[in-house]
């Protein structure tokens, strides 16, 4: 029969049946071939269960897409791409490149390529996050295969395709699916760099890592640490040559992060979008402050009242990804993983500094634990999906560190009669298997039990993981004593199972729900933000009564038409985010634009005003040929209006209404232009600026009775 054991070397591993190896050469047929029947070293069923692997992803990721809204914050910025190459460029939310998104560009570039070929709808837009999702399982599949075996590489990729919160997030239009995967191309050129003691492939992963930090700055670079020490480390090359390498791929990775951030800080201001999230229009500034040391300290490197941010995945501290809103959505292998990673250290700990193994070892383990250090102290704005970081990483680990501590317990077992010199090396890892095993199993079933009541699903899961992880755990103990190595193998089978099945339910659960687009997570409500969601209400930030790929007019979304959303009735731009919320928007639906969450205050310019389809209605038959439809005071109101009605809307403050985008001098050369006629207000300002044009707009401007809050401003109101 098959053993979990990894092979010796690329030979075969013990028991297996493999085909017969073909005559050497072969050109892009054979090559061909092999990609659907896998190398002639490889188990029979190693191919087959690889593709029946992806398959699962695809359809847990792909399942009922007409269900998603996506992220309409994203979703807007896409549109605005596919009408604008200068907003495609810049990542501008509107397509007169007024403001940007609070991200770098690339994973818009790649949904707006997308949509452009195939026209704007929802599965034009969701397509490249599957494509990535599946990639991404793909990967890590060939990764721990290369070191580990076939069995390892098998677990790992069915443990990465059954992460909740991947399943849930890949669903959606957030970045995150397109910074896993570059993320781990970067590892893959890695390990290569490391086995060779080449450059060409550090700087690939240089390059590799750039690209993820053009998706979402500063978290692709969490996983740098462990790049480095395992390049310095266990790279098959002198130090020297070691360190001139490293200083090459440190030169391709500055490169290919920075060079759309120099490129756009270079350009005048007057000349490009506002950086959105910025607190001096740079991109440098958003890189450091924003979405760098603001998301890990609560606040802005360079102005403090950004505050302490919101954290809709619990209170920072090391029991973060184990309460009740991150439990269910990453922890299940964690205990798991990291007793499996300390095992494989141990096991690994005398072979030679090239060791393949153990570089692996160090770079899944430095992946899993950088990224859970970083997620559970972090004290800015913390949304559940960002763990999706770190799946790889867990489920690596879990296939990977598993089959050696199997390997480990198969070889304590056997040697309990043999002398102390003999069975010395296996000495403390022999029992760490079905230790890992218990305690994974318990935590399982803890984690099902806080939502017992949500369904017969999860109650189905919590049987089954609590008796296949008794069985599993009384296997082991049993084959320990008797020596039956048999049982082994079948125990091994019964820990897989128990150990996936609350996976699998959550997995379930959000491939056959609606996702919340802006705080995507799977399974049950647990009290946070967590919920696998349900459609958004009329009037959420998706636009009323739609998903946000419908196509106007009654049109069906994703048919390729290239328009955008369409809404029947209802209001848009409310500030709500259906059952979550946004990112800076008051906790639980029905938040306003003015409530921030993240510790910034709103501005006063439209602060929580309905815009009502009506009004947009009204708004498009009287544009009299001005570039933006009109002028509200947050990304969420203004993408929203965008979706509905196809034209380009000035977000005034950025995400949260804070950023200081607009200018009343910015405001009146619109105006006089004649490129804005339409402004929305609120009652109050926050922020001088703000006041400042609230209160100029009211004076000057004038007021449309059937909508409150609505001004009308020509050039012969500007003095």
């Amino acid at each position: 029969m098959t053993t979990l054991a990894p092979p010796p070397a690329p030979a075969r591993e013990n028991g297996a049946r493999h085909r017969t190896a073909p005559p050497s050469g072969g050109g892009l047929a054979s090559r061909a071939k092999r990609l659907f029947t896998g190398a002639p070293e490889d188990p029979r069923w190693a191919r087959p269960a690889l593709w029946a692997i992806l398959v699962l992803a695809t359809a847990l990721y792909a399942w009922d897409l007409s269900s998603v809204t996506g992220n309409t914050f994203y979703d807007a910025a896409v549109y605005s791409g596919t009408k604008s190459w200068k907003a495609f460029f810049f990542g501008a939310l509107d397509a007169g490149s007024f403001i940007t998104v609070d991200k770098p560009p690339f994973a818009l570039w790649v949904m707006g390529l997308s949509a452009r070929a195939f026209g704007y709808g929802t599965w034009q837009l969701t397509l490249p996050m599957v494509a990535a999702g599946t990639g991404s399982v793909a990967l890590v599949h060939r990764l721990v295969k290369r070191d580990f075996g076939a069995v390892a590489a098998t677990v790992s990729a069915l443990a990465l395709t059954l992460t909740p919160i991947t399943v849930a997030l890949t669903r959606d239009t957030n970045p995150d699916p397109i910074l896993v995967f570059l993320m781990l191309l970067g590892a893959a050129a890695l390990l290569k760099a490391v086995r060779t003691g080449r450059m060409m492939p550090l700087a690939w992963s240089g390059v590799a890592i750039g690209l993820a930090f053009n998706t979402k700055m500063m978290q692709a670079y969490v996983v740098l640490p462990a790049f480095f020490l395992v390049y310095l480390w266990a790279a098959d090359a002198s130090l020297g040559r070691r360190v001139r390498n490293l200083a090459a791929g440190t030169v391709a990775l500055i490169v290919s992060s920075a060079w759309w951030m120099v490129v756009v800080d270079l350009i005048p201001a007057s000349s490009r979008p506002y950086i959105g999230g910025s607190t001096d229009n740079t991109v440098w500034d958003l890189v450091i402050g924003y979405n760098g040391f603001g998301r890990i300290f609560g606040a802005s490197s360079s102005v403090g009242s950004q505050g302490n941010g919101a954290s809709f995945g619990g209170e920072a501290g090391l029991y973060r990804m184990f309460n009740d809103i991150m439990g269910g959505q990453i922890s299940w292998l964690i205990p798991f993983a990291a007793i499996a990673l300390v095992a494989g250290l141990v096991l690994r700990g005398r072979a030679p500094r090239t060791d393949a193994r153990r570089a692996a070892l160090m770079l899944w383990g430095g992946w899993f634990v950088l990224h859970y250090l970083t997620f559970a102290l972090a004290e800015g704005t913390f949304h559940p999906y960002y763990v999706t970081a770190m799946a790889p990483g867990i489920a690596a680990l879990a296939g990977a560190g598993g089959v050696m501590l199997h390997h480990a317990f198969r070889e304590r077992s056997a040697a309990a009669g043999a002398p102390p010199l003999e069975r010395g090396r296996e000495r403390g890892t022999g029992w760490m298997l079905p230790a890992a095993v218990a305690v994974s199993s318990v935590w399982a079933v803890v984690l099902l039990q806080r939502v017992s009541g949500s369904g017969t699903l999860y109650t189905v899961a919590e049987v089954v993981a609590g008796v296949a992880g008794a069985a599993s755990v009384i296997g082991l103990l049993v084959a320990r004593f008797t020596k039956r190595q048999r049982l082994v193998g079948v125990a091994a089978l019964a820990a897989v199972v128990a150990l996936l099945a609350g996976p699998a339910a959550y997995s379930a659960s959000a491939a056959a729900s609606a996702t919340n687009g802006t705080n995507p997570t799977a399974g049950p409500s647990t009290g946070g933000m967590g919920g696998g969601g349900g459609r958004r209400p009329s009037g959420s930030s998706g636009g009323p009564g739609t998903d946000s790929g419908a196509a106007p007019s009654g049109s069906g979304a994703g048919q390729g038409t290239g328009e955008p959303p369409s809404n029947s009735g209802g209001s848009a731009g409310s500030g709500t985010s259906g059952s979550g919320s946004t990112e800076s928007g008051t906790a639980g639906s029905g938040s306003t634009e003015s409530g921030t969450a993240d510790g910034r205050t709103g501005g006063g310019m439209g602060g929580g005003t309905q815009v009502s389809s009506a009004m947009i209605t009204y708004l498009k038959k009287n544009q009299d040929g001005a570039t933006w439809l009109v002028a509200v005071a947050t990304d969420q109101t203004a993408s929203s209006i965008i979706l509905e009605s196809g034209e380009p809307v000035i977000s005034m403050g950025g995400w949260s209404g804070s950023d200081d985008a607009m200018t009343l001098a910015g405001l009146k050369s619109l105006v006089k232009a004649g490129t804005l006629h339409y402004i929305v207000v609120g009652d109050s300002g926050q922020g001088s600026s703000n006041s400042e044009i609230s209160t100029w707009v009211k004076a000057n401007g004038t007021a449309v009775s059937d909508y409150s809050g609505l001004y009308r401003l020509d050039a012969s109101d500007v003095g």
